[in-house]
């Protein structure tokens, strides 16, 4: 029996600010959570489940959604927590819906950094007696990755600061995406250093925010006051925990997670019209381009600035389908054109362990 289709009707985002100093997280989630449903013919009232993306972590408590059911929309529904990126809320939201069980399922996903030690944060997902001790984390991975891509690629450090100016520059476009001072390529080469070779501006920037997404299977899409923008292929994959037993350069768990999506939805990332992807640093993001075989002349990748302008951590992922479905739908505000398809990435872990991509057409 062939699965059923869900599809995206309302999306809501903050402003992503490196501190929401005047709202707390409740602020922030019901903000988005009242948002979503505009336009869209659907209310909290129809939602059958609510899944929600956070860490206990970066919110300095254990269980720290229960302090949250009220303002997304909880009370009463099925609730669910995943710890992780929020697009892996979205698969398991997807997986509910087209296995018959749901029919409206709220998505929401947020951060505030600007209250944690991220570096905490990452340190607690590598090995507690070997790596932790030693300081092995994010930025150390990123370092390695950068060092082994700069030697293989005959690339520069200023091509990699040119870069992340580009993408710098496309968020401050975005419009969603609080940028005091705009960083050219020389102000990304003297930034504080992060790790060798890679600066601070090279790495993503936390950034406070949140993100809510309203899913609903096909029957139900018919009733949206809106677009619907279809869900065609989910894939992800992980690989090792152990940073040494990984080759930096390969990612091999985005191109598994690619080529399961690519399957389902009969298409591949190359031939994708809008491309959004995360990645915690820039040579991240340059690997992931390399391995999906995308042609920025033919895809547009990273529009909205992608991870490095604006990293919420647990929303990140959420947020580039997000980014995406706005462009399918109204691509008058960017380049114009008639795009059909996005490609959406998102990833997890230290050094990009797990990946997850999407498929989505209109």
């Amino acid at each position: 029996m062939a699965l059923g289709k869900v599809a995206i009707v309302g999306t809501a985002q903050t402003e992503l600010r490196p501190v929401w100093g005047e709202a707390q997280h409740i602020d922030l989630i019901s903000a988005v959570v009242r948002s979503v449903f505009k336009g869209t013919g659907f209310s909290i009232d129809d939602v059958d489940f609510v899944i929600d993306s956070g860490s206990d972590v970066l919110d300095g408590r254990s269980i720290s959604n229960c302090g949250f059911l009220g303002a997304l929309g909880a009370h009463h529904k099925e609730e669910a927590r995943v710890e992780a990126d929020g697009i892996w809320a979205l698969q398991y939201g997807v997986n509910k819906i087209r296995s018959g069980a749901s029919s409206v399922g709220l998505i929401v996903a947020y951060s505030k950094p600007s209250e944690s030690m991220v570096e905490n944060y990452w340190a607690s997902q590598v090995e507690p007696f070997y790596q932790r001790p030693v300081g092995f984390s994010q930025r150390a991975a990123a370092g390695i990755q950068a060092q082994r891509y700069l030697a293989d690629r005959g690339r520069s450090v200023r091509d990699l600061a040119e870069f992340a100016a580009r993408r710098w520059a496309d968020a401050k476009a975005n419009a969603r995406v609080q940028i005091d001072d705009l960083p050219d390529a020389e102000a990304v080469l003297a930034s504080s250093e992060s790790a060798l070779p890679l600066t601070q501006l090279m790495m993503s920037r936390p950034v406070d925010g949140a993100i809510a997404m309203l899913i609903v299977d096909e029957a139900s899409a018919r009733r949206a006051g809106n677009n619907p923008v279809f869900i065609t292929g989910m894939g992800s994959g992980t690989d090792s925990h152990a940073y040494a037993d990984r080759d930096p350069l390969k990612l091999t768990s985005l191109e598994a997670a690619a080529a399961m999506a690519a399957r389902a939805a009969g298409w591949s990332a190359k031939e994708a019209d809008i491309v959004e992807l995360s990645a915690p640093s820039v040579v991240g993001e340059m690997l992931a381009i390399e391995i999906l075989g995308l042609d920025e002349g033919k895809a547009a990748v990273n529009r909205s600035g992608g991870a490095l302008p604006a990293d919420p951590i647990m929303a990140t992922g959420l947020c580039r389908a997000v980014e995406a479905v706005r462009q399918l739908r109204e691509p008058q505000l960017y380049d114009g054109g008639s795009p059909s398809r996005a490609l959406v990435h998102g990833t997890q872990g230290v050094g990009m362990q797990n990946n997850c991509v999407m498929t989505l057409e209109v």
